[in-house]
């Protein structure tokens, strides 16, 4: 299970250059409205502390982190719900993500223009949300015509559910509202409404690209503050980054990387944030395989049962679980010894009802 993240925003907000340091790719970065034409998928290792460590305990011959997978969709501008710019091709691109990264320019600069003339993260981010939503209009709209004579019959309970729905949708979406992940939908809605990969239904991370002046401090810059507070009254969260900085300690080796973070009052980089919201606004969690050939960090939905993370590893795991064994990344790290902590008793043999937890460090027992 990765974590799929489409990347948005208006042209020359920072986009490339914030995929360049996610990915250490050089796509290109130019001052331009269509710098980037196809979309560019970079397969990106989660920094987790926990695995490190676990990898300093087994010294395995191998490791493998979680990784998370972000698309860097061209830049939209307005009309892009209607094919401006190119633009129909592009909102296509975003359909299958789980979150929507949306980086929002946080900066003045003389050398980059913006295509609106002036910096204004409330305006920009507004544009691309009207884009988002007119382009579920549109796609609900065709959808509507298929189902409706079948539903105003009355003969297809399921027509009718779909009917009902698209109607339910279209009439926030008609008035130019944002949706939004947590819009109130019974059970039956939300499975149907999946399977329109509606765009203002995803969950939505902003990422305010500030100045290399502002990135220690991002508080006190005017731009990020406003989208701070736009996001405070959508539920949201906006995290600041400066895609130069991301950039330039993507060159660095871990130690450079920590001591330039360092002098820039930090501990933890913009993309280690934006992972971590993209983890926690998703519900996902982190579970662990260890021992001398390898150390692996999987990710899984929180509230999974046992069987259905045995899953995550082979579905053959979750065919034929029988039970697993079970302990504690702290119980690990405190006493050092698997064998210890079983004389402890502190590994758990647990069956299918299991729910597992994050940090979790599992064997499990399989037969097929």
């Amino acid at each position: 299970m990765s974590l799929k993240a489409g990347i948005v925003g208006l042209p020359n907000v920072g986009k490339s250059t914030l995929f360049n340091a996610i990915t250490k790719s050089h796509v290109v970065a130019e001052n331009y409205p269509f710098a980037t034409i196809e979309p560019n998928t970079g397969i990106v290792p989660v920094s987790d502390e926990r695995f490190d460590n676990l990898v300093k305990l087994f010294h395995p011959k191998k490791q493998v982190k979680a990784t998370f997978e972000f698309t860097d969709i061209a830049g939209l501008v307005k009309g892009a719900s209607r094919g401006e710019g190119l633009g129909n091709q592009f909102l296509g691109n975003i359909r299958n993500v789980d979150a929507i990264v949306h980086v929002v320019r946080c900066f003045e600069s003389d050398e980059i223009i913006h295509v609106e003339g002036s910096v204004d993260p409330v305006r920009d981010v507004e544009t691309i949300k009207l884009e988002l939503i007119m382009s579920d209009v549109d796609l609900l709209n065709k959808r509507l015509v298929k189902v409706q004579k079948k539903a105003q019959m009355g003969a297809d309970k399921d027509s009718v559910a779909e009917y009902n729905l698209i109607n339910k949708l279209l009439e926030p979406l008609n008035n130019g509202d944002w949706l939004g992940a947590n819009f109130p939908l019974t059970e039956n809605e939300k499975k149907l409404a999946s399977c329109f990969n509606l765009l203002s239904l995803k969950p939505v991370i902003y990422v305010g690209n500030v100045s290399e002046e502002s990135y220690a401090n991002p508080e006190n810059d005017k731009y990020f503050k406003k989208l701070l507070d736009l996001a405070e009254k959508e539920g949201a969260e906006a995290i600041p980054v400066s895609a130069k900085v991301e950039e330039d300690l993507s060159l660095l080796n871990e130690t450079e990387r920590l001591e330039y973070l360092e002098m820039l009052g930090t501990n933890l980089s913009g993309l280690d944030k934006v992972a971590k919201a993209s983890y926690d606004i998703l519900g996902l969690k982190t579970f662990f395989t260890v021992g001398e050939d390898e150390v692996r960090a999987w990710t899984f939905k929180n509230g999974m049962t046992a069987p259905q993370c045995a899953g995550v590893i082979h579905s053959d795991f979750e065919r034929g679980f029988i039970k697993a064994e079970v302990y504690n990344y702290n119980d690990i790290m405190e006493h050092k010894s698997e064998v210890e902590l079983r004389q402890l008793g502190k590994i758990m043999t647990v069956g299918k009802e299991y729910i597992v937890k994050d940090g979790d460090i599992i064997f499990v027992k399989f037969n097929v």
